[in-house]
């Protein structure tokens, strides 16, 4: 178990590097900013066309990414306290799945942005709600049976997404995959995250105590008092919706959920109370950081985000295979 100075390190560090991700963010793309234009559109007041850029542009989607790769890292160690698996992803239970079928029959029908977001939401919450309504059945709740449930739901909006991407027009289909792939070029508003991701944080800490209890076993935790029946419902909602709130503003982003909170835990133990907060930090640079790079790798070509943190995961993961259990 890390020391508590360590921890604090740790979380210090993880803060720079969010900083630095934002920065970089703001500053970079085809239309360079300088270090003292970038403070004068953020602090000063600054007018042009580089303050334009910055203020309208690329600070919404810097804080869009932020907020979107914290929820994603936030839920994803949630899910992994839920599941006892320190490999478990957000998305497993099928609420990316439900997020997909809702957006892209929003984009089948041509419906405007503000329909594509909330049937994003809308079907994350339906499938939620599946799930866990299925899983419960007659009220023998269990890890196995809600992992289960979640897989079949997801193999099942998996075959929509199919069907609707089949019988779609191909003039919609472009942005469809890229929804899919995860974009954040159209993520609008940042502040629907930000409000989620502080929430999230804030019902979260208080609970981070009975979570390392719950870590440890259904027994050991009722035997110390812990409500866990409560306690389990409340992290599925809590991680679903934050998953929700991810895949809605930025599509399918994946491997964030996944790697960024077992690598934390890497490095700085178990102890919820220090590594969730340390998970959204680092989930928050890492997506900014692959957002960066997708709009300026190629540009003015943009990729879609999900594919750099896919190559980034991909390697990430199979390392974490090949690690002896003791440690993972």
């Amino acid at each position: 178990m890390p020391t508590r100075r360590r921890a604090l390190l740790v979380i210090l560090l993880l803060a720079l590097l969010g900083l630095a991700s934002l920065i970089a963010a703001l500053a970079a793309g085809s239309l360079p900013v300088a270090p003292a234009e970038l403070a004068a559109a953020l602090f000063g007041g600054g007018e042009g066309v580089a303050a334009d850029v910055v203020r309208e542009l690329r600070l919404p989607r810097a804080l869009a990414a932020f907020a979107c790769g914290a929820l994603l890292a936030l839920a994803g160690a949630l899910m992994q306290v839920l599941l006892r698996n320190p490999l478990a992803d957000p998305y497993v239970l099928g609420i990316s799945g439900g997020a997909s079928v809702g957006a892209l029959a929003a984009m089948l029908f041509g419906l405007p942005l503000v329909f594509v977001h909330g049937g994003a939401f809308s079907g994350a919450l339906a499938a939620t709600l599946l799930v866990f309504g299925l899983a419960r059945g007659d009220g023998s709740w269990t890890q196995t049976r809600l992992l289960l449930t979640g897989v079949i739901v997801a193999a099942g909006c998996g075959a929509a997404v199919a069907l609707i991407l089949s019988v779609a027009p191909e003039r919609e289909l472009r942005g469809m995959l890229f929804w899919l792939m995860g974009d954040l070029a159209h993520a609008g508003s940042a502040w629907p995250a930000l409000a989620m991701l502080a929430c999230g944080i804030l019902a979260t800490l208080p609970f981070a105590r009975d979570l390392n209890l719950l870590a440890r076993g259904d027994l050991a935790a009722r035997a110390l008092g812990v409500p866990v029946a409560r306690l389990r419902a409340g992290v599925y909602l809590l991680a679903s919706l934050a998953t929700a709130a991810a895949v809605t503003t930025a599509g399918s982003v994946g491997f964030v959920g996944l790697i960024v909170p077992h690598l934390v835990r890497l490095a700085i133990g178990n102890d919820q109370r220090v590594l969730l907060p340390a998970a959204a930090l680092a989930g928050g640079a890492l997506l900014t950081l692959a957002d960066t790079l997708a709009r300026t790798l190629f540009g003015p070509q943009q990729l879609p985000v999900g594919v750099l943190t896919a190559l980034i995961g991909v390697p990430v993961f199979l390392f974490l295979l090949t690690r002896s259990p003791k440690t993972s």
